[in-house]
């Protein structure tokens, strides 16, 4: 196993390291050779999607995404609708338990969707840099001010920050019988649809909040070769140290070119439709924290400039440095070389790591 810490330490040294390597290997006079660019041909009445650079439906791309809070606990799966996340989020919560964020844009059609859980301050950040409808079962009272700010739309089965706030959209939420509470609150398309009626939240993106450029994606395929001996091997990921409890991994499938994902030694599905989770990008974002209080209420630095991480696709790793300005602006990631990284078209996973905690790929 070849294991790599993101201790801030240790990863200013590795990149160090990894970039020394890669110059070794560059034609004189250039900073990265271009990567290879393949004839596209645009599809009528479609457009580039902003979240996985895919052909979507022109109309699609004008409709809010949705940002929902799913558990990881373990008598918690599967959630249902978490396969159609075009950017899954996992971080990590009080108890040494993580939690999920699913960033889903073609959402309208979906009949089933969570289980939902409760939302936490640091989850908002990352959710508004999509400006999306969020959707979450309460929270706690470290929400209170951002929750309920005016640029925020959200829908809560329950008060909104744990202990008052009120419930926007409460009645869109069912229970199901095959599973006990807390486990078992869903809402569906129409239930959203119908909050945000009521709610008069706009159903199609906000002029001034919505950023239509997020992720640089390669105008080809990215296998990260133009890093030479810095891009790492990477056929499995093992995040077990970064989250404790589900023991979050992945195992890189060369012949579709995607990251598997398992969770608590075991795949993760989706339950609408039996689904392992899949992504094209994983993406390891290395997070100041720290405790806010005895419950272990955790903070993390979503805003940020000098930290690290790592970025796979394709088998390979690279590291990464990233930058986030605002809660609405999108957070970037640079190579060593301060070129923003290029990402295969597809779904992205990222987690928001406590720094200091390593991660392991090989």
């Amino acid at each position: 196993m070849k294991k790599a810490s993101i201790r801030k330490m240790m990863g200013r040294a590795a990149a160090v390291v990894l970039a020394a390597a890669s110059m070794a290997v560059l034609p004189a006079g250039d900073i990265l050779p271009a990567l290879e660019v393949r004839a596209d041909e645009a599809v009528p009445g479609c457009v580039r999607s902003v979240y996985t650079n895919e052909w979507i439906p022109a109309e699609q791309s004008t409709v809010r995404p949705i940002a929902v809070m799913m558990p990881t606990d373990k008598t918690a799966q599967p959630s249902y609708g978490i396969s159609n996340a075009d950017i899954l989020y996992e971080i990590m919560e009080e108890g040494e338990i993580s939690r999920q964020m699913a960033v889903i844009s073609n959402w309208t059609s979906l009949s089933k969707i969570g289980n939902i859980r409760s939302c936490r301050a640091y989850y908002i950040p990352e959710a508004t840099e999509w400006d999306p409808i969020l959707i979450h079962f309460g929270g706690v009272f470290y929400m209170k001010d951002r929750i309920t700010a005016a640029d925020i739309n959200n829908i809560s089965g329950t008060n909104q920050y744990g202990v008052g706030g009120g419930a926007p959209g409460a009645g869109a939420f069912f229970r199901t019988s095959d599973r006990k509470a807390p486990h078992n609150a869903y809402i569906n398309a129409s239930g959203i649809i119908n909050a945000c009626t009521d709610l008069g939240y706009s159903l199609n993106i906000r002029e001034g909040f919505y950023n239509a450029k997020h992720f640089t994606f390669a105008a080809g395929v990215n296998t990260l070769e133009q890093y030479g001996p810095a891009a790492a091997t990477a056929n499995a990921i093992d995040l077990s140290h970064v989250f404790t409890y589900t023991k979050s991994s992945f195992v890189y499938n060369p012949e579709d070119g995607l990251y598997y994902k398992s969770i608590h030694g075991k795949p993760q599905t989706d339950g609408l439709n039996g689904q392992q989770l899949k992504f094209a990008n994983v993406i390891v974002q290395n997070t100041k924290w720290c405790r806010l209080d005895d419950k272990g209420y955790l903070y993390f630095q979503n805003i940020d400039n000098t930290e690290d991480g790592y970025y796979f696709t394709k088998g390979k790793c690279i590291h990464v440095t990233w930058q986030k300005a605002g809660d609405y602006t999108p957070t970037i990631y640079y190579d060593d070389f301060g070129n923003e990284i290029q990402l295969n078209e597809g779904k992205t996973y990222i987690a928001v790591a406590q720094t200091g905690r390593p991660v392991v790929f090989n």
